[in-house]
């Protein structure tokens, strides 16, 4: 067996494991990262795209901002195409000049995976049969099998960083959590292209034939989403009848607009609100898609995750530099007071958004007539910009 020793373990080479993983060695605090899989693979994932102003600092607090910042779109507000007509949520305006930075997740991982090089610290991919041991001792230690062997970290403490099918959350007895979860009956069908986006900021659409989302990842390539029924197959959509569907749900003048090509990649993702609680087990600590995952309607998931790792780094930090144990006990409480904040903003956006099929005629002309009075409101505007750059994060005492 081949004995490797850490202060924090980290299992899971996403984004949010990558960006604790660059703090703490920022910090000199020793970390050891384990990837199941390998580092194309985990570039491979598609994902979220519009960051908060949070995660933007704290990206640039890990040393990792510079590409963004060359590269990113900063976004100062965004529309919401209602019934076909455009409102305009003006998030500079309405939250003291706060904006969003578009910048794929990809780009995030991959500028996290360059600077984890440079610093030369370690990360294990393709690691099989990760087991954490010890969580409730004085002893905690992960093993794995990895190239015929048997590897074991000794650490002071894991980071659970690896998403919501990972083995962290499952380490944990059943009996020791609660689940809080919702299922919803659509999905969203994807596509990515090199086109142009259709618009110059974000377009979220509500439509009687149901949700649309005009997003991009550049000046040249953009990010579209359909709301679909939660049992469809993405074969059974062209790219033709994407693009048709897509201008049927948005305002003529964006619709004729819209510039059509060939898709890059196409994907269908179940919605789910999820959330379990609480988000530690003794030595143990869930991050990110471990622990919550939110409809992406409120652009919430990966911001949410850098919050945890915001929370948990500052916690770490005055662990090892000022010995405040009696920190680590509050990392759940802390993080879930914004989950549960962040939950309620997507639920709210999903609802009013999309088109409910087992909804009555009440209930939609009701869903209709608050989202109106939302976007008719100054301080109804406010609110959903406020929630959409993001609340500030809770300082570690």
């Amino acid at each position: 067996m081949k004995i490797l020793k850490t202060q924090i373990a980290i299992i899971g080479a996403g984004p949010s494991g990558l960006l604790l993983g660059q703090l703490l060695h920022n910090a000199g605090i020793d970390t050891l990262i384990v990837e199941r899989q390998t580092p194309d693979y985990v570039l491979g994932r598609i994902r979220a795209g519009v960051l908060e102003q949070g995660m933007v600092e704290l990206l640039r607090q890990a040393g990792v901002g510079q590409r963004m910042d060359a590269e990113g779109l900063v976004h100062g507000g965004f529309d919401l195409a209602l019934d076909g007509r455009l409102a305009h949520i003006d998030l500079q305006g309405l939250t003291g000049g706060k904006t969003v930075m578009i910048y794929g997740q990809t780009e995030v991982t991959r500028d996290l995976m360059a600077a984890r090089r440079e610093a030369g610290a370690q990360t294990i991919y393709g690691a099989s049969d990760v087991v954490l041991h010890g969580m409730k001792s004085d002893e905690a230690f992960v093993t794995f099998e990895k190239d015929g062997e048997t590897w074991r970290i000794d650490c002071d403490y894991i980071a659970g960083c690896d998403g919501f099918h990972g083995v962290a959350r499952q380490s944990i007895p059943a009996d020791c959590l609660k689940i809080f979860e919702r299922a919803y009956p659509f999905g969203w069908l994807g596509i990515l292209a090199d086109t142009p986006p259709v618009h110059d900021e974000l377009v979220y659409a509500r439509h009687e034939r149901g949700f649309a989302l005009c997003s991009m990842r550049s000046t040249t390539r953009t990010r579209y989403y359909l709301q679909v029924p939660a049992e469809e197959q993405v074969e059974n959509w062209s790219d033709q009848r994407f693009w048709d569907e897509l201008k049927s749900r948005l305002p003529q003048a964006l619709a004729d607009k819209l510039v059509t090509g060939p898709s890059i990649e196409k994907s269908i993702a179940p919605l789910r609100s999820f959330v379990v609680e609480p988000m530690q087990y003794g030595r143990m600590f869930l991050v990110g898609d471990a622990a919550h995952i939110v409809p992406p309607t409120g652009a919430k998931g990966l911001n949410l995750a850098a919050s945890d790792v915001s929370t948990l780094f500052n916690i770490l930090l005055k662990v090892y530099h000022d010995g405040r144990t009696d920190l680590l006990e509050k990392y759940s409480a802390i993080c879930l007071r914004r989950v549960w904040k962040a939950e309620r903003f997507s639920w709210w956006m999903t609802s009013m958004l999309h088109r409910f099929d087992e909804h009555d005629a009440f209930s939609q002309r009701i869903s209709a007539s608050e989202l109106d009075y939302f976007v008719g409101s100054e301080a109804g505007r406010k609110t959903i910009a406020e929630n959409y750059v993001g609340l500030p994060y809770e300082a570690i005492e």
